[in-house]
């Protein structure tokens, strides 16, 4: 059986080993990796509380590191959050707010189509025009790299990743491909990587007349080419080639995002510790006989490609002089059989529908998030810093020593990271999200304050006290309306129209 505890043990030794004795190349340039997981769960994570799920590299990232315990992602769905990662501007300014699919051009859901046809494939592309993360490293001299799960323009569109700043990129261009793990092909550069897998078509169930206790039944779904194992294998030659110049990786996993599909060693590792448990038909992603298991794998197996990639930069004496920050794109799922309730997976938040994914409640887009670079940044430390996805920009271009873009919405957090005094407070963090019946959120200091169903006319603001009542379950806007009044001036003032029709709010004005 895997040995968990012996890749943390070796990460921590070899950290200080490198610590005291590497010979660094690149100290007034440090190589920055970015790794975002795909709906984990603020409670997902060892260090953050999980007790049944093991990530014992990601916890040994932490304990070299700090851990934030408030960071905020761009918004509580896929795309949008990345498109704050990578443009640094909020939801109310940047370009792709919300999950949308591009259905005037097709049939965008048939993968075969798709296959056949690259122009029905992928999302609304992020314009031309963009400042992104990339471009900005890259004129900083950076080696730019992202691997993983783009979603921010379709083939043939600006969006791409090589036309966004990108030196390099292999995964995933379309989120919706994403919804198997054993897909036909993914994209290098830009063309594309035809797998050894089969058309599935999406949300399949299992067969008619088939037993659902029979492993047989699920062949269907565990086919050759596992693309999170293809893009980690990407990751690492792209850190191994890239070894004596400064680089940037956008590492963009999609696990633990459905369907359930997970290497079987871990697999059958969380069978034997979980026990039997109901199979997963599939009534919104693919089948799976062990679900809870399966979930829980994929986790470990995010983990152990966390350790993969510490220990080569451990190799190639770089782990030194790089920046690790790991984080997730939004909080937990509430569909594909991922039962997240059974985990606790957004704790100290609720997990249920309606509270994590695609909600902007505390366990939707507070995220769990590391920061690890030995020599930098304290060992073992924490902070209750507010922060949030458009930060980043800020302080890369700090620590490059290029300045941030006028159009960017964040605030170096770079004092934090090295323990200095002098650290910036956001005056607000703001959320808008234009699925969901609409909905908009404001942190402001201890205060949280959420409008939803705004599509369906309601423009009533509630408020919550973060100190006293993290759960958000007790309303006290009746009791503090000079509160409220600021923070609709600031939903106000923070959203401007989109210049896309579908992520326009009318009730907004727009």
């Amino acid at each position: 059986m895997y040995n968990f505890k012996s890749i943390s043990i070796y990460l921590i030794i070899f950290s200080f080993t490198n610590l005291f004795f590497s010979c660094n190349k690149l100290e007034e340039q440090p190589n920055i990796i970015y790794i975002l997981a795909d709906d984990l769960g603020y409670g997902e994570l060892g260090v953050f509380g999980q007790k049944i799920i093991e990530t014992p590299n990601i916890d040994a990232l932490a304990k070299n590191g700090m851990i934030f315990t408030d960071h905020y992602s761009g918004s509580p769905v896929c795309a949008p959050s990345r498109s704050v990662f990578i443009t640094g501007q909020h939801t109310g300014h940047t370009p792709i707010r919300g999950n949308d699919e591009w259905g005037e051009r097709g049939d965008t859901w048939n993968y075969q189509a798709m296959f056949d046809n690259p122009f029905l494939e992928g999302q609304r592309p992020i314009p031309d025009s963009t400042i992104t993360i990339a471009e900005v490293l890259k004129s900083a001299g950076y080696v730019t790299g992202m691997v993983g799960k783009w979603g921010l323009g379709a083939p043939t569109t600006e969006g791409l990743p090589n036309r966004q700043g990108f030196d390099f990129f292999y995964g995933y261009n379309c989120q919706r491909q994403a919804h198997t793990l054993y897909p036909m092909h993914l994209w290098r550069n830009e063309a594309r990587h035809l797998l050894d897998n089969k058309n599935i078509a999406p949300h399949a169930n299992l067969a008619d007349g088939v037993d659902p206790n029979d492993p047989s039944s699920y062949a269907d779904f565990e086919l050759n080419d596992y693309a999170p194992e293809l893009m980690h294998r990407e990751a690492l030659k792209f850190i191994d080639e890239n070894k004596d110049s400064p680089f940037f990786l956008y590492y963009a996993s999609p696990l633990p995002h459905v369907p359930l599909q997970a290497p079987k060693k871990w697999v059958n590792y969380y069978k034997s510790k979980l026990g039997e448990e109901a199979p997963y038909t599939g009534k919104s992603y693919f089948p799976n006989q062990s679900p809870r298991a399966t979930y829980a794998a994929m986790i470990s197996y995010l983990d152990e490609q966390v350790g993969d990639l510490v220990n080569k930069l451990v190799e190639i004496g770089q782990y030194q002089n790089t920046l690790i920050i790991f984080t997730s794109d939004n909080g937990p799922t509430y569909t594909g059989g991922a039962d997240t309730p059974f985990f606790d997976s957004a704790k100290p938040f609720k997990t249920e529908y309606g509270w994590a994914k695609g909600f902007v409640h505390e366990g939707g887009i507070r995220v769990p998030m590391i920061a690890s670079w030995p020599g930098k940044i304290k060992y073992g430390s924490k902070s209750n810093h507010i922060s949030a996805f458009q930060d980043m920009m800020p302080t890369f271009c700090d620590i490059v020593g290029e300045p941030v873009p006028s159009s960017n919405d964040g605030i170096s957090i770079l004092p934090v990271l090295m323990g200095e005094s002098g650290q910036r407070q956001h005056d607000y963090l703001y959320w808008e999200f234009p699925a969901y019946k609409g909905q908009q959120a404001v942190r402001m200091g201890k205060w949280k304050a959420i409008r939803r169903e705004i599509f369906e006319g309601n423009m009533a603001i509630e408020l919550y006290n973060l100190e006293t009542d993290i759960s958000e379950q007790q309303d006290l806007a009746g009791s503090y309306p000079k509160i409220v009044e600021q923070i609709a001036e600031i939903m106000k003032t923070a959203h401007t129209p989109s210049y896309l029709e579908r992520f326009k709010f009318p009730q907004l004005g727009d």
